[in-house]
């Protein structure tokens, strides 16, 4: 230990520089909002409440209309109701550690995941997962939109899906400073074109409160039984990686101190789990319009938002304002959900694709591939077989969130087995930690099967269940049998500055990369294998062969 290099601070907190060389776009890129790295306090300007507008902003899409009134329809209004509550209990718990420490120590659910029981390259798996989750949904408010269009404009379908995946990409360019002036300005609009209509129709028309309550669904009896409550869940649960989006932007949280702790606090609960409240209510809103656009209408065109919100419009304003307001609201939820979608995507394939390849090709190269994967599936008509998309994925979603989130909760706080500091830098880690990969497999792998009828009828509505129970259990089981050692490959990172200052915020002071020659705060490097100097965090991803890269000690 004596002979490895241990370096104190050679800096004072300086801002992030704004330009570098254009020899290094690699560095240049990711110093736009720090993109698959630690998100330094000299860039997190923003007051608390800003950056929880901005993370509320994302969740404007209109799948939830489409998600509530699919499981009403199917279900009746009891047992919708039930599902979307009991998903949501489920998606703020597990929610809530992971924007706690997104917020607390600036870092994204692909770094959190890193040194919560996966490893470096174990949460290879789970980024894949993250960035499926994005283009699916993607797609999905793409389709909403293109019915939109073919509603107002008369525009076929398939053009329709390419509108909304062009429109996103000069939006996405620019990160966080384009997203959150995006989503501050445009979210009034929303919810007053959202919750205006069914004000109306609640206060004008009671009997639709009373059609609503009563609805027995296509196929059931009205009765409330627990496999369709499940099943619904199951569906809504498919949301639970939402999270991941949420922590994107809270990640520029401003340090918690004693002056700001309650607005610290409001804006990580407000945004972090409490998306799902907003987004639980959404659902309910989607079965009660798809009630009243059945008794208005007819079932077919139930389950799109557009004819819901066309028909709600159509109550209460002249008919030539109908449908340009219906679009209007349409078009506004799209944009405020896809560019978060189109933004989360491409740094969850980027961060995957820098750690196997060792390479950096660019943020924007994975902006045209998951917008590419997304258009595929809206040219395949996904919007027809939705539920059954959703209800597959959320058993890999829960898996994998419900992992992380106990590692949080349970490892590193009572069990104390997991390091209570993040961490996500490579040479630190080792490569795959069987406590969140072995827990993360074994409960996807066995909630799929019980999803596609492996093991039998009876308990395929119970899959979601399982997939949460099993990665619960899970956890701090492996945690114990492995007494942690796989969580740290070297609990020294070679620089006496502590991690983490007084207030136990990610400290400010500098240093100087010897590779790229940029300034970064001290949670984003390590002291270099071969030279007296420090190495960021990405110039140690892009390390091909390992120069600069610490030896394991333990």
């Amino acid at each position: 230990m004596s002979a490895e290099p241990r370096l104190a601070a050679v800096a004072e907190p300086e801002p992030a520089p704004q330009a570098v060389p254009a020899t290094d776009q690699a560095v240049k890129e990711t110093l736009e909002d720090y993109t698959l790295r630690f998100a330094p306090r000299s860039y997190r300007r923003w007051t608390p409440m800003v950056v929880a507008t901005t993370a509320l902003g994302g969740i404007a899409y209109m799948a939830d209309f489409s998600i509530g009134a699919g499981i009403g329809l199917a279900h009746g209004t009891g047992n919708a109701l039930l599902a979307i509550a009991v998903a949501a209990v489920v998606i703020f718990v597990t929610g809530f550690p992971l924007a706690y420490y997104g917020a607390r120590y600036n870092i994204d659910l692909d770094l959190i995941t890193r040194g919560s029981g996966f490893g470096y390259f174990g949460s290879v798996l789970t980024s894949v997962i993250f960035a499926s989750f994005t283009f699916i949904f993607f797609a999905l408010e793409g389709s909403i939109m293109a019915q939109g269009l073919k509603l107002g404009l008369g525009l076929p379908l398939w053009l329709g899906y390419l509108v909304p995946t062009l429109m996103v990409i000069p939006l996405v360019i620019y990160g966080m400073k384009a997203l959150s002036k995006l989503q501050v300005w445009t979210t009034p609009i929303w919810l007053l074109l959202m919750v205006g209509p069914l004000v109306y129709l609640v206060a004008t028309d009671p009997g639709t409160v009373d059609r609503f309550l009563a609805y027995a669904g296509t196929d059931g009896d009205g009765g409330v039984n627990t496999a369709s409550v499940l099943l619904g869940a199951g569906v809504c649960l498919s949301l639970i990686a939402q999270i991941g989006e949420q922590i994107d932007y809270l990640r520029f949280m401003p340090p918690k101190t004693e002056a700001n702790k309650r607005s610290w606090w409001t804006a990580v609960v407000m945004a972090g789990p409490g998306w799902v409240v907003l987004g639980a209510l959404k659902q309910a809103i989607g079965v009660f319009l798809a009630v009243y656009i059945i008794a208005e209408v007819g079932a077919s065109a139930a389950p799109e938002p557009i004819q819901q919100f066309k028909g709600a419009f159509d109550a209460m304003m002249p008919s030539w304002l109908v449908v340009p307001l219906a679009v209007v609201l349409v078009v506004i939820s799209q944009i405020k959900i896809n560019v978060t979608n189109a933004y989360s995507g491409s740094l969850a394939w980027t961060n995957s694709f820098t750690r196997v390849t060792r390479r950096y090709p660019g943020r924007m190269v994975f902006v045209l591939v998951n917008l590419g994967f997304a258009l595929a599936l809206m040219e395949a008509d996904m919007f027809s077989f939705l539920n059954s998309i959703l209800g597959f994925y959320s058993n890999c979603a829960i898996a994998w969130v419900v992992t992380v989130a106990t590692d949080i909760g349970i490892n590193k706080y009572v069990l104390k087995l997991s390091p209570h500091a993040p961490e996500f830098r490579r040479g630190m880690l080792y490569a795959v930690n069987p406590v969140g990969v072995v827990s993360f497999v074994a409960a996807s792998g066995l909630s799929i099967a019980m999803y596609f009828h492996g093991l039998g009828d009876t308990l395929q509505p119970y899959s979601p269940v399982a997939a949460a129970v099993i990665a619960f259990v899970l956890t701090p089981l492996m945690a114990v049998v492995t007494k942690g050692r796989y969580y740290l490959r070297r609990t020294d990172d070679g620089i006496t500055e502590p991690l983490l200052d007084e207030d136990g915020n990610p400290s400010a002071v500098t240093y100087e990369c010897h590779v790229c020659r940029q300034q970064f705060e001290r949670p984003d490097v390590a002291a270099c294998a071969t030279h007296d100097a420090v190495v960021c965090s990405l110039c140690l991803s892009t390390d091909k062969v390992g120069d600069h890269v610490l030896p394991a000690t333990v």
